[in-house]
């Protein structure tokens, strides 16, 4: 059989070379019909000569300029050359793309193409003039038609989100969704956007889709900012992993190894994420892989994130005892890798945040899988066995709001001791701020700040004459947006200073111009919060129902300032007031702060990392005995309509929340009523 394989092989590598130098032959002299040329570059695609396809193609339009189908042969050419990394070939590739379009100004997908070409050149405005072209020409209403309009479209609301050219981007998506509204990949960035702008209300009531539409397919991240609602962030977290969180063919990737019991090997515990770098989540683990215990754990790090360098990524390169950069990889290809790692236990260091991969953990690529840091709340995800929080975060009670089962540390959050503060800071003045008065800080991306958040801080500086809000705001225009509702609310606009994005040392030096950072809700400080606090500057956050409303308070608590816990918006008003009216008090718990930097819980880093372990070790002896828990999602779909139908504030009391589901689900089960106290049914979640 493998003899007759390999002449098999031999035969179809004879054909292809014959079909080439043929086509080598004819191309020049125009003999060769352009159906003949593209069928014989399919040929070769499939055999061991599509390297001779370019030379091929570039022989016959030589000779075949005025072709009236040259047009398809310039598309195939450039087809040909973009697939490599060779700057000109991409520019030939781009021009004979523009040949085409010269000559068949409709043909989309050229256009299309041009467009990615010259993104990859780094010529993101001729990209988007080139979709631009396409979306104002086509003018027929056919399948194809809006298909393309719609990708133009798309493309050019990516290449402007990416260059943070917020409000065009918004608007090519809107347009989009008005063309297809079925598109909630489109409907996720478009929420998103208007987040980052704090265009309120995020969902437009008269937007491309109905408010709850719109709703329906906002993404797990946006929705954490959006509504502090644990059932319906649940609901959502299941139905994006059902959507976007499954692999393409078949999930079995290959088998794990035999259980075996500690003291047989080290327990080989893989964490997987994009941010092992310059960037939040790489600033929080950078320790991590130096405090293992190298005795008890052997340390894999699967980098999956963009592929330049910088001194944070080298750093975690040289810790972890493995280092493996998976970015080039397919889904199925880094499961494999894991696989053949004999990996125990695979950490989820990104959840539903940019550049994570949702769909390697539906591989099940080890036994043990475990969602932590990377993304605050649960993932909803079958495949997910385990969420990592501490007793502030999800409290005795809250299980049922996870379909991971709750594991807790002492405190969620782990932090790099090492971490460096610039020795200069710039000057009050310098950074634009008064020499004199209360300086509040409000560091979170704009994202996060909602009209309820905003409206308790235009109270506060109301109530506080001769003091400022810092924010951190490197979009100009949404500064401007800010600055306006300020004055619409009665506070001099001059009273918000911009703060703009600076090296992370420098970040953390100017921390210490402020007295008192502010916190947002529904989605707190976490990086942002440990820089802080770390540098002197006390917290006040007002906690709510979810994982991203607590995780603030977590770590003020943590750091041994409770007080600053508030459990309301006027609580949290009336100790900012009472703070900026009298200085010294904050300039105490400043002081308290920094005298416990090195003991409390919060820098504890080694005492974190020992917890891990200690988990990692229990995770395991659950394996082993078949105790593995498996995450039940079943019945969310209705939690998810009714939770996207509710017309709520975005901060509701938990009884609110709880009797606004049992009201509606009352209503829906008016024959058999269900309960109050039994109304999740999901009891088996949670563990």
């Amino acid at each position: 059989m493998a003899a007759f394989v390999n002449q098999s092989t031999d035969s179809r590598r004879m054909r292809a070379g014959t079909a080439a130098d043929r086509a080598l032959f004819e191309a020049p002299s125009g003999k060769m019909s352009v159906a003949a040329l593209i069928s014989i570059t399919e040929t070769l695609k499939a055999s061991d000569f599509s390297d001779r396809i370019p030379e091929i193609l570039r022989s016959w339009l030589k000779h075949n300029e005025a072709d009236p189908l040259a047009f398809a042969v310039r598309y195939n050419l450039a087809v040909a050359l973009g697939g490599t990394d060779d700057e000109v070939l991409l520019r030939e590739a781009a021009g004979h793309l523009q040949s085409a379009l010269a000559q068949r100004p409709d043909f989309a997908p050229a256009a299309i193409n041009l467009g990615t070409l010259l993104e990859r050149l780094n010529d993101r405005l001729g990209a988007v003039v080139a979709w631009q072209a396409l979306a104002g020409r086509l003018s027929s209403v056919t399948g194809d038609a809006i298909r393309h309009r719609c990708t133009a479209i798309n493309q050019i609301g990516r290449v402007l989100e990416t260059a943070r050219i917020a409000a065009p981007a918004e608007a090519a998506l809107r347009a989009s969704l008005e063309i297809d509204p079925r598109q909630h990949l489109v409907a996720q960035h478009f929420i998103s956007l208007r987040q980052g702008q704090c265009k309120w209300p995020v969902v437009p009531h008269d937007g491309p889709l109905p408010p709850p539409d719109m709703l329906a397919n906002i993404s797990p991240l946006s929705l954490a900012a959006l509504i502090d609602d644990p059932l319906l962030q649940l609901a959502n977290a299941s139905d994006y992993a059902a959507r976007d969180g499954q692999p393409d063919g078949a999930r079995t990737v290959g088998a794990w190894p035999p259980p075996v019991r500690r003291g047989k090997r080290r327990l080989r515990i893989g964490y997987v994420s994009s941010d092992f770098r310059e960037h939040a989540v790489g600033y929080l683990t950078a320790e991590l892989f130096e405090l293992h215990d190298r005795g008890k754990v052997e340390s894999f790090a699967y980098y999956c994130g963009p592929a330049r360098d910088d001194s944070h990524k080298s750093r975690f390169r040289l810790s972890a005892e493995h280092w493996r950069d998976i970015s080039p990889l397919s889904d199925r290809q880094a499961a494999i890798c894991i696989v053949n790692d004999g990996i125990d236990i695979l950490v989820d260091v990104n959840g539903y945040t940019k550049d994570g991969r949702p769909k390697l953990f539906a591989y099940r690529p080890a036994p043990c899988i475990v969602n932590w840091l990377g993304f605050p709340g649960t993932t909803g995800s079958p495949h997910h066995h385990y969420i990592l929080a501490d007793r502030f975060i999800i409290p005795e009670g809250d299980e049922i709001f996870y379909s991971e089962k709750v594991l807790r540390l002492p405190c969620y959050q782990p932090n790099d001791r090492r971490r460096r503060v610039a020795e200069a800071s710039q000057t009050r003045a310098q950074a634009g701020l008064p020499d004199d008065g209360f300086v509040f800080i409000a560091f979170n991306g704009t994202q996060k700040i909602t009209p309820d958040v905003f409206n308790v801080w235009m109270c506060i500086l109301r109530a506080a004459p001769g003091s400022v809000l810092w924010l951190l705001c490197p979009d100009e225009d949404t500064f401007g947006t800010l600055r306006r509702l300020a004055g619409e609310a009665g506070v001099d606009p001059a009273r918000l200073v911009r703060a703009v994005g600076m090296a992370n040392s420098d970040h953390l030096a100017r921390f210490g111009l402020a007295d008192l950072f502010l916190d947002t809700s529904p989605y707190g400080a976490h990086t942002t919060a440990s820089d802080a606090l770390w540098v002197g500057v006390p917290v006040l956050t007002r906690v709510g129902n979810c994982f991203a409303a607590r995780v603030c308070g977590s770590l003020v608590h943590a750091a041994g300032l409770p007080e600053l816990v508030c459990e309301d918006w006027q609580s949290y008003q009336n100790t900012a007031v009472r703070l900026a009216e009298n200085p010294q008090e904050a300039k105490a718990l400043s002081a308290k702060l920094a005298a416990h930097r090195d003991t409390c819980k919060l820098f504890d880093t080694p005492l974190l990392v020992r917890s891990l372990e200690k988990l990692y070790l229990q995770i395991w002896n659950e394996h082993i005995a078949g105790r593995t828990p498996f995450p039940d999602t079943r019945g969310l779909e209705t939690y998810r309509r009714i939770g996207c139908d509710l017309n709520r504030p975005a901060l509701p009391s938990r009884g609110e929340l709880m009797d606004w589901y049992s009201t509606r689900l009352r209503y829906e089960n008016a024959h058999q009523p269900l309960p109050a106290d039994k109304l999740l049914w999901r009891t088996a979640i949670g563990g």
